[in-house]
């Protein structure tokens, strides 16, 4: 398992680790239908959304390196809806 603000940032769904404290603290970003805390779990399966401005991202989490390049971060989750 990994934290919700770091996997967040490694997958550069969102830039900053801040950022995605900032967002979770203000409950945009919900796992499983459920609002999450910055320190949650994160497991493989698990479907974020996160809503950031008027964009509202859904993605399944598929892997949880922990060194990933910013070629293969994109291959930790599959978008559902955009």
């Amino acid at each position: 398992p990994m934290r919700l603000d770091k996997y967040l940032k490694l997958t550069r769904l969102i830039k900053r680790r801040t950022v995605a404290n900032d967002a979770c603290d203000a409950g945009k970003i919900t796992v499983n239908g459920n609002v999450a805390k910055a320190s949650y779990q994160v497991k493989v399966g698990d479907i974020l959304e996160i809503t950031l401005g008027t964009r509202t991202i859904k993605a399944e989490v598929t892997g949880l390196e922990e060194h990933v390049t910013r070629e293969t971060a994109g291959d930790q989750y599959r978008i559902l809806e955009e």
